[in-house]
């Protein structure tokens, strides 16, 4: 993971434009590069490497359709820790973009970034045959929009006010956090052109690892150290938000995290040994500090 991080961080930063000069244009590119670079987890692209690797797939390739990815999770997390949204000072160790640079840099920073992720992947550089390419772009819309991220977000916000119960909060995250997390899992099986079967595989290890993930993000939240997690914690609580630990307390949200990893990576028996740095990804997601 550090290795496709390290990949990703060099391919971002020839992808995001440079900034010139001390007009207002070079603000916005310098925002876009600060909330990008130089941070994260990497972890969204790295599953889609990991899963294009299974199919023989040129890391050249995925390394591009990751690229494209992280710039639309970036997006996101400017967007999120907004004083309209999640109203976050940190991010990733540092000031958020809003902090660093004022709110509308920030939004327009997110703004940017979207339509150069799909840039990306239009460009015959991320793969020659327009049908593939087609394919994500179709697949990365519906996942970051109103059926995906987006709308996830938007019942985010408005969990805050509302008692949901553990069906409504699984839905909640699946659309927020698991459906970009499906993306780049299934972003690896376009890329290979895999069958089906493959396919089905890999959106039911999306899915089962989007949730375990998710249950650890809330864990973090709950029981982690702002210092090591990177960005604010205890935020769910006091804004009293429905959250797997909320619902269902601390240990047993652990537990279901972990049931969820282990049939995670059941999914991946079709693939053998190919896959174990997927089912590496399953025990990572669980155990991890921020």
């Amino acid at each position: 993971m550090a290795r496709v991080a390290r990949a990703i961080e060099e391919t971002l930063a020839e992808i995001l434009p440079e900034p010139e000069g001390e007009g207002p244009e070079a603000t916005l590119f310098e925002a876009m590069r600060y909330a990008t670079l130089g941070g994260g987890k990497r972890l969204r692209p790295f599953l889609v490497v990991a899963t294009a690797g299974l199919f023989a797939v040129p890391e050249s390739v995925s390394l591009r359709v990751g690229a494209a990815v992280e710039l639309v999770h970036s997006y996101s997390l400017i967007h999120d820790d907004l004083p309209c949204m999640d109203d976050d000072s940190l991010r990733r160790g540092k000031a958020s973009c809003h902090v660093e640079y004022g709110e509308s840099t920030a939004v327009l920073a997110g703004d940017a970034m979207v339509p150069l992720a799909f840039e990306v992947l239009t460009d015959v550089r991320t793969h020659p045959d327009a049908a593939v390419r087609g394919e994500l772009v179709a697949r990365l819309a519906h996942a970051a929009g109103p059926a995906g991220m987006v709308g996830g977000q938007m019942m985010d916000l408005a969990a805050e006010h509302l008692e949901l119960d553990i069906g409504e909060v699984t839905r909640l995250e699946r659309l927020k956090t698991g459906a970009l997390i499906e993306f780049c899992c299934a972003a690896g099986g376009i890329l290979g052109r895999a069958d089906a079967k493959a396919l089905r595989a890999l959106a039911a290890y999306a899915h089962d690892l989007g949730l375990a993930f998710q249950i650890a993000d809330d864990l973090l939240d709950a029981e982690g150290e702002e210092r090591q997690v990177g960005k604010a914690v205890g935020k769910d609580a006091a804004r009293g938000k429905a959250t797997f630990v909320t619902i269902l307390g601390a240990d047993k949200a652990r537990e279901q995290a972990r049931l969820l990893a282990g049939q995670a990576a059941q999914h991946l028996e079709p693939f053998g040994e190919s896959a174990c740095l997927l089912r590496d990804v399953t025990v990572y997601a669980v155990a991890r500090t921020r």
